[in-house]
């Protein structure tokens, strides 16, 4: 899982979504900003969770740097699981456009998406800092894809 948080609050949600995917048997987990994250962390994922806050209706400079590196590994990362997060300051201020601006990268690489047909369908997305009621619903979606993950690997 791969993030950029200026204040904390992306990286709060990063930590709960990591959380629930250590819950799931078979999975392991990597937690880094998006500054530090390789392209050999990217190739070791099953799972690929990208996270920003929401600036101006897409993601950070920061994590579309990762994303711009990744194209080193185009097609290398196809099958794997993909998913989004983030962080805004209010309701309807693009959210849900900087959660499709990853999730179309994460299918440029061919990447599978699993959406949420319970709520917050493109990915998780939090106003300012997760309460507790947001921490569970982040633990809910690292447990959804760290399950799609192993799954899709037939590991256990």
């Amino acid at each position: 899982m791969s993030y950029y948080s200026r204040s904390g609050n992306t990286r709060a949600i990063a930590r709960a979504i990591a959380a629930g995917a250590r819950e799931v048997k078979g999975a392991k987990v990597r937690l880094k900003p998006a500054k530090t994250t390789t392209l050999q962390d990217l190739r070791w994922a099953d799972a690929i969770v990208l996270g920003s806050p929401t600036y101006y209706g897409g993601m950070a400079a920061e994590l579309k740097q990762l994303i711009d590196r990744s194209v080193a590994l185009h097609g290398d990362l196809k099958g794997k699981v993909g998913a989004a997060f983030t962080s805004s300051g209010g309701t309807a201020s693009g959210a849900e456009t900087t959660l499709l601006s990853i999730i179309q990268a994460v299918l440029v690489h061919g990447m599978i998406v699993s959406g949420n047909a319970d709520g917050q369908h493109y990915g998780v997305a939090v106003v300012g800092t997760p309460d507790a009621k947001h921490a569970k619903l982040c633990m809910e979606r690292g447990k959804q894809v760290a399950e799609l993950a192993v799954k899709l690997t037939g590991r256990p």
